[in-house]
């Protein structure tokens, strides 16, 4: 009872080898696992080696079968298969790093790709696609090729992923009937035009013709969502039918299970504690079928406001050496966690909102910055004890640079941004930022929106839990507290003449998994009041701060000294040297309060005094030697300084439970 295991190549098919299975071929599948569990608990399962080299040749013309579910394991092209797989998203990132995250993964003995593809970022704006540059999926595939790796695509249209609306473009919710993940006509329409740009990327690298693509996975955890029961059917027609041949996937966890199911597509399993209860529910969901662990998670996200959570490495790797001796395959979900750039995290909402943090290093098998842990030479020993020849050489990491101490040198109140840049929409009502006439009838996607009306009096404002997701309030320029989830009513001072009350408004990231997916519409998503009066007459201003925007910031000659002492929301300038090669660092924010940091124009993403995460990484590609800009928009404390470390800090540590 073996099941193998091969490499992609030039042409080359399955490789030999593996380890014993405890779902071997004939009999009934759960005397099998029985018997298994119980080889297993007594210790009597014998590891065989296998030969990564082992390869058969294979012309191009001979790839016809693609990877198959046969009884109790994997076929590709006919040989036993083994999916030792490990999840990196090209978009998380930067593109110069691929192939040194990529050959990590092959040297710790992985040989399987898995990767999401967000819809948001490859039609950000409706109609407009890109696949150029650090979306330029193709590339990225081909390259898991060329070091070894086969590639299970996940291409959603949702992904989850802690990614901003699990991956959906905000302009869906423009229609106020929109229903994501249904059936509904706005929505098919929608990821129809999408999938016919997608699919052909994709089609061409799939296994039967001759690409390193084995298997294709449909949606993604729908399971758990399942509020159409034609949506899965629907979806796997949408592969179908632009040309998708390998195998079809479902992911799901174990509540997700019975409803996230479609027929003709594989049902994979999700989880973090091996429990033998969620091994045999899948196996009543599918009988005589292989076991694949789609997302077997090696860490966990954080939050504002939360721990940084950590996994133990220990407990990790035997949880893995577990699943093979059981004979299933495996995807480590995260291999590599890499960066949420911009203002790209998600966010949970089960009772509480809470957004998360821009470091996804999740605690995984790589940090963030791609660097090993324990984890990684853990399970490197594991892979090397089921292998004949010697895995690949690790790559030499890369050194991380202190450049120490960055003096902000300028300083532009928003308040004159407004005056001298922008230009207010004005409407009667206020509007969520999805439909504010902006970006070509795009609406405005991430970032801030600032609302402004006269005040007719003092008394108490309040929000009717309209503000999405957090709002600075002031009166004129003058501070006077927050609105957000929890805090929906302030006290406005009487006063007296012509004032105004200002709403600064951030979008901290929209809820990317559950059931209120069609309620994350950002900015004032209906009236707030001033006592029983609701508000009327307002100048709305975008501030999504993406390139063109923070162009203008730049260009703008209208920055002035630092002053002794300086309170937000500005922008604050300063420069970053750099002498020679550019590496990596850690920008540290000590002093600060809450914003963003853009280097080069590039939006590094958001930082918060209340943590967990206190630096974000700052990849070496994106400095050049010399002077390199550094902008940061401050929402209410600046400090003087930024500090440049060699060393990342994610904070207070906790065990997941």
């Amino acid at each position: 009872m073996v099941v193998e295991a091969g490499v992609p190549g030039n042409g080359a098919g399955a490789g030999s080898g593996g380890i014993p299975s405890m779902w071997g071929c004939g009999g009934r599948r759960r005397r099998r696992l029985l018997g298994g569990v119980l080889l297993l608990l007594l210790g009597a399962v014998v590891v065989r080696r296998f030969n990564w080299s082992d390869l058969v040749p294979m012309r191009l013309w001979g790839r016809v079968r693609g990877l198959q579910a046969e009884d109790s394991q994997f076929l590709l092209e006919g040989m036993p298969f083994r999916i030792f797989g490990g999840s990196v998203h090209y978009f998380r990132v930067p593109r110069e790093y691929w192939r040194d995250r990529l050959t990590k993964m092959r040297a710790c003995g992985l040989n399987t790709l898995t990767t999401y593809v967000p819809w948001n970022l490859h039609e950000a704006a409706r109609g407009k696609f890109d696949f150029t540059g650090n979306l330029d999926l193709k590339a990225f595939i081909k390259m898991a090729a060329e070091v070894g790796l086969w590639v299970i695509l996940r291409p959603g249209p949702y992904i989850c992923s802690e990614w901003d609306l699990g991956g959906l473009p905000s302009w869906l919710l423009q229609d106020p009937d929109m229903q994501l993940r249904t059936t509904y006509k706005g929505f098919t329409e929608a990821v129809d035009a999408y999938f016919d740009q997608l699919m052909k990327k994709v089609v061409p690298l799939q296994y039967k013709k001759g690409g390193p693509i084995i298997a294709v996975q449909v949606e993604n955890e729908y399971g758990s969502y399942a509020q159409d029961p034609n949506y899965m059917t629907y979806m796997k027609m949408a592969l179908l039918n632009r040309g998708i041949v390998e195998m079809l996937m479902t992911s799901d966890n174990k509540d997700g299970l019975s409803s996230g199911v479609v027929e003709g597509a594989l049902s994979t399993i999700n989880f973090q504690k091996l429990e033998l209860g969620t091994m045999f529910y899948l196996d009543s969901v599918q009988r005589n079928k292989p076991t694949l662990v789609m997302e077997y998670w090696t860490g966990w996200f954080d939050s504002w406001g939360g721990p940084h959570y950590i996994f133990d490495a220990d407990d990790m790797v035997n949880t893995v050496e577990k699943v093979l001796k059981m004979g299933a395959s495996i995807n480590l979900y995260m291999f590599h966690g890499g960066t949420n750039f911009g203002f790209m995290n998600g966010a949970v909402h089960f009772g509480d909102y809470k957004a998360d943090v821009t470091s996804y290093d999740y605690d995984a098998v790589l940090t963030e910055a791609g660097d090993y842990t324990s984890k990684f030479f853990k399970l490197r020993q594991l892979f090397t004890t089921l292998v004949d020849k010697p895995l690949p050489v690790p790559p030499v990491i890369s050194n991380k640079a202190s450049y120490g101490a960055i003096l902000m040198q300028q300083h532009f109140s928003l308040w004159d941004v407004m005056s001298l840049l922008l230009e207010p929409i004005k409407l009667e009502q206020p509007i969520n930022m999805e439909n504010l006439q902006v970006n070509d009838g795009n609406g405005q996607s991430y970032g801030y929106v600032l609302y402004e009306t006269v005040l007719p009096g003092g008394g108490q404002l309040y929000s009717h839990d309209h503000v999405r997701d957090r709002a600075q309030v002031f009166i004129n320029t003058w501070h006077i507290g927050y609105l957000d989830y929890t805090v929906q009513e302030l006290t406005i001072p009487d006063g007296q003449g012509y004032r105004l009350l200002r709403l600064l408004v951030e979008n901290c990231g929209r809820v990317n998994y559950g059931l209120l997916l069609n309620d994350q519409r950002k900015g004032l998503i209906g009236d707030i009041f001033i006592n029983k009066t609701a508000l009327r007459n307002f100048k709305i201003y975008s501030l999504e701060m993406d390139l063109g925007f923070m162009d203008r910031i730049n260009s703008a000659s209208h920055w002035s000294p630092m002053p002794d002492s300086s309170v937000g929301p500005a922008f604050f300038r300063g420069t970053l040297r750099v002498q020679y090669m550019p590496q990596d660092t850690f920008l540290k924010l000590q002093g600060w309060e809450k914003g963003v940091v853009f280097v080069n124009g590039r939006n590094l993403g958001r930082y918060w005094k209340i943590g967990p995460q206190e630096t974000l990484y700052l990849p070496g590609t994106w400095l050049h030697p010399g002077d390199n800009e550094i902008i940061i928009f401050e929402e209410r404390a600046a400090g003087r300084i930024i500090q440049s470390t060699d060393l990342p800090y994610l904070g207070r540590t906790q065990y997941v439970d």
